[in-house]
């Protein structure tokens, strides 16, 4: 058999993808530079490393279910000047996600709340940390089909593993009163366990238009904020704006 067909049995009996693609060429530039042995072998090494690390962050966002790509470098910060962009590139760095910290974009529709949240995400899906990536209408209808089906626990115990997860639209489509208390439940139970980024058009006062209750909004907004990064962004519709620029 020749060195050829072995080297690559090898290489895919042992899952090494990314050598078995590149290593006739990692040969040929190792032996037109002198390259020592160690160095050689450093640099396949390196190539399936790297594949690997691709491969999961693509799997880590796929799971993610985010609607669109987006990203920080896309947003335009002129459109909300008071909206601090360091504060933001800041947790990028996804540190308070080790904290159990919340995010939180409160403001009117169309100003890139959405944006922003799943730029974040998408951030620490390539840091390594698990996301999810929710409605605040979908994952209602899903803890309500969780509780006829008695899987509550069990669906609650699942996402409390999950390292982020992003309540998109929070007030945005009303809630029955069995979702809202859900919904409540929820956000409570990862209260210094998870991190959560939330949007919502809502200042915090009106939420008792979500949960009906006074009492319930009053404990879940103290616990959504005890330990949270808070932006508020008023402005015009960025969504608007774009539209113009493309008229």
């Amino acid at each position: 058999m020749s060195t050829t067909f072995l080297l690559e049995t090898y290489a895919k009996r042992l899952r090494l993808p990314a050598i078995k693609r590149v290593y006739k060429e990692v040969a040929h530039d190792a032996t037109e530079r002198q390259i020592p042995y160690e160095e050689f072998l450093l640099a396949l090494l390196e190539q399936e490393v790297q594949q690997r690390d691709a491969n999961q962050i693509a799997s880590r966002i796929k799971h993610a279910k985010f609607p669109t790509t987006k990203t920080l470098d896309q947003y335009e910060f002129s459109a909300i000047p008071s909206l601090n962009k360091t504060k933001l590139l800041q947790l990028a760095r996804c540190e308070y996600i080790e904290k159990s910290e919340n995010i939180m974009f409160i403001g009117n529709s169309g100003t890139g709340k959405t944006h922003l949240s799943i730029a974040l995400g998408q951030e620490a899906c390539h840091h390594g940390y698990s996301v999810q990536f929710w409605t605040a209408a979908k994952i209602c209808n899903e803890l309500m089909e969780a509780q006829s089906q008695k899987r509550i626990l069990q669906l609650e115990k699942q996402w409390l593993k999950t390292d982020l997860i992003i309540l998109d639209e929070v007030g945005f489509v009303p809630l029955n009163k069995t979702g809202a208390e859900l919904l409540f439940q929820f956000c409570a139970a990862r209260y210094e366990k998870g991190s959560l980024i939330i949007t919502s058009n809502l200042e915090f006062a009106d939420w008792t238009q979500i949960f009906k209750d006074e009492q319930m909004t009053a404990a879940l907004v103290d616990r959504l904020t005890h330990r949270a990064h808070i932006f508020a962004m008023n402005g015009d519709s960025y969504r608007f704006k774009q539209s113009i620029q493309r008229s």
